[in-house]
């Protein structure tokens, strides 16, 4: 995902794996400033077992979550989604199905003391191997 390829928008940008093959399934951005969460609500629970999901955050991505929504996304591993706050830096991957914790999480809070871009919290970059499904 990248605003060269025109695939971000503000909010959670989400793209779906299938776990077994690698191949990307789906890429969506959901505004959760302006937005509404219904549509985010209803994607998420449409995700199929064993889909490989990865998140981000692009400006807010927590205003208009919900504790449902924040319930949903932490059923697909994320521990820190029930900390997100206005304009906080977010990125996850999980999966449907997963039975533990992802490993794959970081979470910047927005601070005017100690954002790095003046009203903006520092950039974050993961990397890392995902196991496949077998």
């Amino acid at each position: 995902m990248s605003g060269v390829k025109n695939n971000v928008g503000r909010g959670i940008n989400i793209a779906m794996i299938n776990g077994k093959t690698g191949e990307v399934v789906d890429i969506k951005a959901f505004d959760m400033w302006a937005g509404d969460v219904n549509p985010f609500i209803e994607y998420l629970k449409k995700i199929e077992e064993g889909t490989v999901v990865f998140m981000a955050t692009y400006d807010d991505g927590s205003s208009k979550l919900n504790p449902e929504a924040r319930k949903l996304i932490s059923e697909l591993g994320s521990t820190q989604i029930t900390n997100l706050n206005f304009r906080d830096n977010w990125i996850f991957v999980g999966g449907k199905g997963i039975k533990t914790k992802s490993p794959f999480e970081q979470h910047i809070k927005n601070s005017k003391e100690t954002n790095k871009y003046e009203g903006w919290p520092e950039v974050l970059e993961m990397e890392g191997c995902i196991p496949q499904k077998l």
